[in-house]
């Protein structure tokens, strides 16, 4: 029986992920999980995210790396959660600077500044100092993550983004690095602006207090599962401001000031 049990429950989440994929492949959004699996948890949650990704990387989808959502009081109490989560992206979701975004590529498109680090080494949890996490980071780009969700109306619980590969719709990231070191990164500021005009500002503080923090904990919650971050990958640790939602015609900016900038258009 319990057996059973643990196989019905195994094919709900599969169903659930399916179903994801769906509503991403057709631009059209579903009802929240939390509504549908009862006694789903955040366990559930991140199962429901690695059937997706194993079925991306089957199609032959190329891992360019990773994000860590929620990081932010702002976004926190933006979406109504109190802790961290993580997705993944590929390299066919990275776009560069001055990039035509397709609005029509997602549902209900938002925008968020962030810092871009690229690793120049593996980093393999768990147990990772930070000084680990900092020494794997090779360079500091700009980047924009632009969030979409497949639950309809963002009506979302930790769970359902979670579920949704932590509304992870794409990303964009800046040709050259920010002239910025590691111990600078939380005094750093960027605006978010939207066709020119501030829509928020913030600094790298923002970031759980230290922009080197969220790399720590994605490194140690992916090392539990014997996953590593890999050389070379791009990790967003978060966002700096609330996110802003676009549509087509517009533009988005992270403007990291005398730093340097990242704009990309919506079409």
């Amino acid at each position: 029986m319990i057996q059973q049990i643990e196989t019905a429950h195994r094919t709900a989440l599969r169903q659930l992920a399916e179903e994801l994929l769906e509503a991403s492949q057709l631009r059209r959004a579903i009802a929240p999980l939390r509504s549908r699996l009862a006694s789903m948890n955040l366990q559930d949650a991140y199962d429901i995210q690695t059937l997706q990704l194993q079925e991306h990387l089957t199609e032959g989808r190329v891992l360019a790396g990773r994000k860590v959502g929620l990081t932010s009081l702002a976004m926190q109490q933006q979406l109504g959660v109190d802790q961290p989560d993580f997705g993944f992206f590929f390299e066919d979701m990275v776009h560069g600077d001055g990039a035509q975004v397709p609005a029509a590529d997602f549902i209900s498109p938002k925008v968020e500044p962030e810092f871009g680090f690229v690793l120049g080494r593996t980093l393999m949890g768990p147990k990772v100092t930070r000084e680990q996490a900092a020494a794997a980071v090779e360079a500091v780009y700009p980047a924009i993550e632009i969030i979409d969700s497949r639950i309809a109306d963002w009506d979302i619980k930790l769970v359902d983004t979670v579920a949704d590969n932590a509304s992870c719709g794409a990303i964009a990231v800046g040709p050259a690095p920010l002239p910025v070191t590691l111990e600078d990164l939380a005094g750093t500021e960027c605006t978010l602006r939207i066709d020119g005009r501030p829509r928020g500002t913030g600094t790298g503080a923002a970031v759980m207090g230290d922009p080197i923090a969220p790399l720590v904990w994605l490194a140690d919650v992916l090392g539990e599962q014997g996953v590593a971050l890999e050389a070379g990958q791009l990790i967003l640790p978060g966002s700096f401001t609330a996110a802003q939602p676009v549509v087509a015609g517009e533009s988005a900016t992270a403007d990291f000031g005398p730093l340097g900038s990242l704009t990309i258009h919506f079409v």
